[in-house]
């Protein structure tokens, strides 16, 4: 995580995301940086727009986060009748029971 943290960094202070400042920004960090991975981030990162990856990103979720919470709210409303049928069940039951002792 901290590769892709020091390629933000360098894409948000426009600097190059190449090998050697990478390894620098960690290094800085007290990261001891494994030269394959830098490698294979700036190889990965090459065809990629951050900017664009970024706002992308940013609109792809909050729709997801938007319908998360009236889904909850649903299940929890649910699971709220359930519970009251339960209890309504119960004591049906046991009024029942009480009509038998004095039927």
């Amino acid at each position: 995580m901290e590769y892709v943290y020091a390629a933000l960094l360098l894409n948000s202070a426009e600097k190059d995301i190449n090998e050697e400042n990478v390894a620098a920004i960690l290094s800085a960090a007290g990261v001891d940086a494994d030269d394959a991975r830098i490698k294979a981030l700036i190889a990965s990162l090459e065809d990629v727009d951050i900017e664009e990856a970024i706002a992308t990103a940013a609109v792809s979720a909050a729709p997801a986060a938007g319908a998360a919470a009236p889904a909850a709210a649903e299940e929890a409303e649910e699971e709220a009748e359930e519970e009251e049928e339960e209890e309504e069940a119960e004591e049906e039951a046991a009024a029942a029971g009480l009509g038998a002792l004095f039927g």
